[in-house]
């Protein structure tokens, strides 16, 4: 399905109520089916988190998790300890191009025994699940944080916890602490102290419910549309203004390129602030790297530049981020630049119209693009990918008066 979005001259007044994060969400399904007594509230709506949840529950032998990442590496720790169960865990041929090595290579170390169907360091990967006898292991420290969180939400069911020690500088730390923070609040005893993590052995936890926040990632684009309309005030449901989420980073972020963001109950309004001057920025998204893609689009809206570090896990998400924005900001006239690990955007007075924005197979690319419909007409292939993370993605645009056409 592509969609044409028209520029849309919105009074934006609406409020909207995101699903729950994918991040918490998923994390939390993990940790209810190794302690059963947990029930989870709000949880998220999105294609991965039902791919989890039906992993979990179901007992097939072969486990199919199409495009989900984080699925893929929190399965892979979970089926390592499952004793007397024998899975496969594969995934769509994007998937199988993902590196999984360091988790195996980390779950051997303690352990596991899982091997390679197809191709060494790739899914798809057989795991017998046994009793893992070992408790300390190390892993380079710049990998996905999803590979440590995956061995971080396991530890309380080995007989010893775990000790992992991280090799280097650490990448996405707001994510590990998300998980610490979740294990915490079941009264799992964890510490983080320079480059050593521990979780304690926790075989039972108490009878508790878990109220999963909004996702702040899908917030993101709703930044975008307050930083590059006129006169925006609109508000979102359920966020927090202490959150354990990293992408909660976007109220400093954009409050530099024109966004106040006000906090009241569960809800957050965004406005944009009077006679602002735009300037070109930098940052660092070390911590905060599923924004990128939502930052760039919008600085090309804005007319101005910006300069993007700490991008070096984008090439192994759903398509390598960093080369997709080179190709698709290209074609709407940009002028980009990227490494292995920054993106460098000049600032742009004019933006090609009716460009066909390619999405890749990769949700942030469909979503992180649609605001520039503010300024020009703009479609979005296969925009149906919305669905993995953000199914209300095209509804929500809608209600705020963006005129979409298939």
């Amino acid at each position: 399905m592509n969609l044409l979005l028209q520029p849309a001259v919105c009074n934006l007044k609406s409020e909207i109520s995101i699903t729950g994060s994918k991040s918490e969400t998923n994390r939390l399904l993990l940790l209810q089916a190794l302690f059963p007594n947990i029930s989870i509230e709000n949880t998220s709506n999105s294609d991965d988190s039902e791919v989890m949840q039906m992993a979990l529950k179901g007992n097939e032998e072969i486990i199919d998790i199409h495009h989900a990442g984080t699925a893929m590496r929190f399965l892979t720790a979970f089926f390592a300890i499952q004793e007397n169960r024998t899975v496969t865990l594969t995934g769509s041929p994007r998937m199988k191009e993902r590196p999984i090595k360091i988790l195996v290579e980390a779950l051997r170390q303690l352990g596991a025994k899982i091997e390679y169907v197809e191709n060494e360091g790739f899914p798809p990967i057989k795991i017998t699940g046994q009793k893992l006898a070992q408790s300390k292991v190390s892993l380079p420290a710049s990998v996905s944080s999803q590979y440590i969180s995956a061995l971080l939400l396991i530890g309380a069911k080995l007989e010893n916890g775990i000790e992992l020690t991280l090799e280097g500088e650490i990448t996405s730390v707001p994510y590990i602490k998300m998980t610490l923070a979740l294990l915490n609040d079941l009264k799992i005893k964890t510490s983080f102290e320079d480059n050593v993590i521990k979780v304690f052995s926790k075989l039972e936890v108490a009878t508790k419910v878990m109220t999963v926040e909004s996702d702040w990632s899908s917030a993101s684009y709703f930044f975008s549309i307050a930083a590059l309309s006129q006169n925006a005030t609109f508000a979102l449901t359920s966020y927090k203004e202490t959150s354990l989420q990293g992408d909660s980073a976007l109220v400093a972020i954009y409050q530099k390129m024109g966004v106040d963001t006000h906090f009241e109950g569960n809800k957050m309004t965004l406005t944009q602030q009077e006679n602002f001057k735009f300037e070109s920025v930098n940052f660092d998204l070390n911590n905060t790297p599923d924004i990128a893609q939502t930052i760039v689009v919008t600085c090309l809206g804005l007319g101005i530049g910006c300069h993007l570090t700490g991008l070096h896990t984008l090439k192994i998400k759903e398509t390598d981020r960093l080369e997709a924005l080179h190709i698709e900001l290209t074609k709407l006239g940009a002028n980009i630049s990227v490494t292995n690990e920054s993106l460098t955007l000049l600032p742009s007075p004019t933006i090609n119209h009716n460009i066909k924005i390619a999405t890749y197979n990769d949700h942030r690319m469909a979503m992180a693009f649609a605001p520039l419909a503010l300024k020009v007409p703009i479609i979005i292939e296969n925009a149906e990918v919305v669905s993995k993370s953000y199914p209300d993605f095209w509804e929500d645009l809608k209600s705020l008066g963006f005129q979409i056409f298939e």
